[in-house]
């Protein structure tokens, strides 16, 4: 069994896919690995100028599925026990790669983040990542450098333990790091390059940024849901306890709004309480 699986998804990546597999490759010589290439139903050539590098397997989607269902592809089809991912795109310095293996004997999953000296970020695209970063932060109870790095490297099993639930889109990543936290494993964070991108990025940003936003909270209700309902029970106590603070001293004694808070902030506390007992089974 080889020590090491790289799976690489790409959709229409006819540009970049083959000078990208070949600086891998060179990245990697001095490791037992194989690298395999899931074609996500490009429309081009991607397939063929991968199967042209040699030692590379290339799997096939009829359609496009998207990033994380390639993955999956990828992680089903991958040899070794641990996985690592990379884009196609040649934005992430894949010569770090036996770098970042080195520590998996120490780590569950090892995670380049983007934040070392030359990173090539869009502008555009930093507010929605800081927040989302902040947000992470905060539900996880940790600090993340980088919640959605492509360049990563975990344990098959882990992944094939989550796979019921991580996504087919771009969220894949950001999945798998909340969950790993929630969890308790161990994660890495070691600082890497990010590189400018030949060709048009697959992001929405609107979109996915809102998409990212309800993932990160729909995987914290999933593993730690009393992060969600006890901030929000807080919430309405203050709430209820101003409306009957409010009502105190009036002739007709508690509102109607009153009550209704008071009763929501109890419901809202025992579907935590509720959701928490599920959670830990």
């Amino acid at each position: 069994m080889v020590a090491l699986s790289i799976v690489v998804p790409a959709y229409n990546e006819t540009g970049g896919i083959r000078p990208t597999l070949e600086q891998l490759a060179e990245a990697v010589s001095g490791v037992d690995c194989e690298i395999l290439v899931v074609d996500d139903g490009s429309d081009d050539d991607t397939a063929a100028q991968a199967e042209s590098c040699g030692a590379v397997r290339v799997l096939r989607h009829d359609v496009n599925r998207g990033y994380g269902a390639a993955l999956k592809t990828g992680i089903r089809n991958a040899r070794a026990d641990v996985i690592c991912i990379t884009d196609a795109d040649g934005t992430y310095p894949n010569d770090r790669i036996p770098e970042l293996l080195g520590l998996m004997d120490r780590y569950d999953m090892v995670v380049g983040a983007r934040t070392g000296a030359n990173v090539a970020i869009p502008l555009v695209r930093r507010p929605a990542k800081w927040v989302l970063n902040q947000l992470a932060n905060l539900l996880a109870g940790t600090r993340i450098p980088d919640l959605n790095s492509g360049l990563r490297l975990f344990r098959k099993g882990i992944a094939e333990k989550y796979m019921r639930f991580l996504p087919s889109g771009f969220s894949f990543t950001t999945t798998i790091t909340m969950a790993m936290l929630n969890d308790d494993y161990l994660v890495k964070y070691v600082p890497i390059d990010y590189y400018h991108r030949e060709g048009r990025s697959k992001i929405r940003p609107i979109r996915d940024t809102t998409n990212f936003v309800l993932l990160i909270l729909r995987v914290t209700m999933y593993f730690k849901p009393l992060k969600i309902f006890l901030p929000v029970t807080l919430l309405l106590l203050l709430a209820s306890a101003i409306a009957i603070a409010s009502d105190v001293g009036t002739a007709t004694g508690l509102s109607d709004k009153s009550v209704i808070l008071s009763l929501a902030t109890g419901m809202v506390f025992l579907v935590g309480l509720l959701a928490d007992a599920v959670a830990n089974r």
